[in-house]
């Protein structure tokens, strides 16, 4: 029997590498380690990676391993799911990784200028009925400059064919650098050696898509401070389900 979600909420509350702040907290009240995680929290200059929709855990942790001279911290809203990697990284005495319970949406509340080296958006949900949600839209990059330094890499690692194509048009819509991008990760064949060992980490879920027969897609770019972006006006076929074994609702085939 699983531990349940009240008994979870309350480990986290004694947990000294969990934050939580979600809107209804953070609304009217400054988060003072804004612009302080590497001296308050960290205790090192190392980089501050963040993932973005951290679900478990698996990934911030995963990561943090296996890169112990950086720093990472996973947000998500979720934080029954969160509870299984912040519980991970105590027993296991792993100190370079935070997670921050918030939304997404309002990120740029948590993090000063240049605070930040690397997004990671880990399969993501698509919204493919709403662009302002996608964590890859205009709307969102815009966000991430606020605390992103200038020309800060983002990864996105999805199974959506639809976010992995509207992020291709947003990029090349704004001319944003590409360093790596395939559309079948476990068998493509240029992929640098350095990449190929980091996207190595795969997550419960992950794997379940990957039974499925579904290909694991991923694309590494650069975000500048610099030129207003624009949004791409194209029609791109939808999923056909919107998460493990559930069929999408929609009767649409195409979205902007």
């Amino acid at each position: 029997m699983g531990k349940g979600k009240l008994a979870k909420f309350a480990d986290m509350e004694t947990y000294e590498n969990v934050f939580q702040y979600p809107f209804s907290v953070i609304e009217n009240v400054p988060f003072e380690m804004q612009g302080h995680w590497h001296e308050q929290y960290f205790h090192n200059d190392n980089p501050i990676v963040l993932e973005l929709g951290c679900g478990k855990g698996e990934y911030t942790v995963g990561l943090a391993k296996r890169y112990p001279d950086m720093n990472f911290i996973g947000v998500d809203i979720k934080g029954a799911r969160m509870w299984t990697g912040a519980t991970q990284a105590i027993k296991e005495g792993i100190k370079n990784v935070a997670f921050l319970r918030t939304n997404i949406e309002i990120i740029d509340r948590f993090f000063a200028p240049d605070e930040v080296k690397e997004i990671w958006l880990t399969f993501s949900d698509p919204q493919m009925k709403n662009p302002r949600k996608r964590l890859t839209s205009t709307y969102f990059m815009n966000r991430y400059r606020h605390f992103l330094i200038d020309g800060g890499i983002i990864h996105l690692k999805t199974d959506s064919n639809f976010l992995f194509t509207y992020t291709t048009y947003m990029v090349e819509k704004n001319g944003l650098l590409v360093d790596e991008r395939t559309e079948d990760l476990y068998h493509c064949s240029h992929l640098s050696p350095l990449t190929t060992h980091l996207l190595s980490i795969q997550t419960y879920y992950e794997q379940m898509w990957i039974d499925r027969g579904l290909n694991i897609k991923y694309m590494k770019f650069h975000l500048p401070h610099e030129g207003e972006l624009t949004e791409p006006d194209i029609e791109i076929p939808l999923d056909d389900y919107r998460s493990y074994r559930r069929d999408k609702r929609s009767s649409l085939e195409t979205s902007k």
